[in-house]
């Protein structure tokens, strides 16, 4: 798998909230970091932030990009996305996910805020 086709394949693990994919997706070294949480575990993410799946209505990746070279090697991959929350409140993200070895070592959040309807 390229580094982008393991990002996506992250991200619809989480969506289907498939812990054994996710597990076998993240290296055993992962880092999690966010505007919420300072550098958590592997398990502190699969325990804490994982099981947020049931708050979305939807989420879509609008772009997921190498950083650096080419989708098929390892590094670091920027993940746009936009989700809907179940209350109707509408988000986008970027994420920072460097892949090592086919695995993701480490997870960066940057968060966007609030988006417009439309």
């Amino acid at each position: 798998m390229s580094s982008v086709d393991v990002v996506r394949a992250c991200f619809a693990a989480y969506l289907a909230q498939d812990r054994a994919a996710m597990d076998r997706l993240l290296a055993e070294d992962f880092t999690f970091t966010s505007p919420q949480d300072d550098h958590i575990d592997k398990a502190a993410f699969l325990a804490r932030c994982f099981p947020t799946a049931d708050r979305l209505r939807s989420q879509a990746i609008l772009e997921a990009v190498p950083l650096h070279g080419d989708a098929t090697e390892d590094g670091d991959v920027v993940v746009r996305y936009a989700y809907e929350l179940k209350t109707g409140a509408r988000h986008r993200n970027v994420e920072v996910l460097t892949v090592r070895n086919g695995r993701i070592a480490e997870t960066q959040v940057y968060f966007g805020g609030r988006f417009p309807q439309g």
